[in-house]
């Protein structure tokens, strides 16, 4: 297995030369950060906020007991940052930085995602350049006797470095695009539960109601 490996890497090595080897060896690395990504969003539950949802509409609505029930229900990496908002924490920069921190967890993995999707294409592009300079050469060594052949053969594997390179960083550039998206909404969801629960709605008219009516009778 591991002489097939080899094998396979001298043919690549040879077919694009030491720039395809970098972005294969780029490719992959990519993969493994999002598989794993994927597996830390399963994990911790993005996207999957029912029972939070439910504690912040209960608490927002006056029902503190039922909003604690939910929020005992909630599996979701928020649920520290509303048990500390609904435990009488008021520092609204607090809990935001409380959540930022597990956003960074969440994010981790994100610049290096972002450095091969704008890397690759460049890499791409430079083995094109040393690929075009080598068919030159050839070209100029062939003297009077031009076989185009040799030109055509060299600007198809030149070419082929711009190929990987895109194959590369396209879908790279998806998935991350795809990672920031789930994280502004997280963001979204998060500022908005924090101050639903320091300042609710339903508990502020519960407060009003009573007032307007002994100021009226």
């Amino acid at each position: 297995m591991i002489g097939a490996l080899t094998d396979a890497i001298t043919r690549l090595a040879d077919l694009g030369g030491p720039v395809v080897l970098i972005l294969a060896g780029l490719s992959v690395l990519a993969l493994a950060v999002m598989v794993y990504k994927l597996w830390q969003f399963a994990a911790a539950g993005v996207g999957r906020h029912a029972a939070l949802r439910d504690a912040v509409a209960a608490w927002d609505a006056g029902d503190r007991s039922m909003a604690r029930a939910a929020l005992g229900r909630s599996t979701s990496y928020l649920k520290p940052v509303i048990g500390m908002a609904m435990s009488g924490q008021r520092d609204a920069a607090r809990l935001e930085a409380e959540a930022e921190t597990r956003f960074a967890r969440l994010e981790s993995g994100f610049r290096f995602l972002d450095t091969v999707a704008q890397t690759a294409p460049l890499l791409g592009l430079f083995g094109t350049v040393l690929g075009m300079i080598s068919a030159f050469q050839a070209l100029q060594a062939a003297g009077e006797q031009v076989d185009p052949s040799i030109l055509a053969g060299g600007i198809w594997v030149a070419l082929m470095t711009t190929a990987v390179g895109l194959a590369v960083a396209m879908p790279t550039a998806l998935v991350l695009s795809w990672f920031e998206a789930r994280m502004e909404a997280e963001r979204v969801l998060a500022e908005k539960a924090v101050h639903t629960i320091l300042s609710p709605g339903g508990g502020a008219k519960a407060a009003t109601v009573p007032q307007g009516a002994v100021a009226h009778a």
